[in-house]
């Protein structure tokens, strides 16, 4: 199974030059706590950071940093990780493990954004399939006690 499969398609983004305001609106607006960050026309764009709402209360609020002069793309690190979407759910599972990181944006062989990858999203694959695997058991076990009978 590719990233890609698995990958959340409805990605709020935002322009690193637009306001802290303008991210945690839109985080309001579409009830996510995260935005991906983007350089870019509509449609075309290439992803330069990732700022969850964590980040907002730890970076800006706690520090007490005037939201007012701050831009989104000053939230940004420097190392972002970008997974393919042809790669592996394994391989990115690796990827976030060394990294440390819940998300990360998925892109197409010319890194332009095509998805968002949670932890939640591997949490919920692996999970259906731990429910798949109980169910063979089971109905393992079925065919074994109709055979004995």
């Amino acid at each position: 199974m590719t990233i890609g499969e698995i990958c959340n398609r409805g990605v709020v983004v935002v322009d690193r030059s637009e306001s802290i305001r303008v991210a945690a609106t839109l985080m309001r607006e579409h009830h996510v706590g995260t935005v991906v960050v983007v350089e870019g026309d509509e449609g075309l764009w290439k992803p330069v950071g990732i700022v969850t709402d964590r980040d907002l209360v730890l970076e800006v609020l706690a520090e007490e940093v005037p939201a007012v002069k701050l831009r989104i793309g000053d939230l940004t690190g420097s190392r972002l990780l970008s997974l393919p979407e042809d790669g592996s759910v394994s391989d990115a599972i690796k990827a976030m493990r060394d990294r440390g990181v819940r998300r990360a944006p998925v892109v197409d062989r010319d890194g332009f954004l095509m998805g968002i990858l949670a932890v939640d999203d591997i949490i919920d694959l692996v999970s259906e399939q731990l429910s798949d695997i109980v169910g063979v058991m089971i109905r393992g076990q079925k065919v074994e006690q109709q055979r004995a009978a």
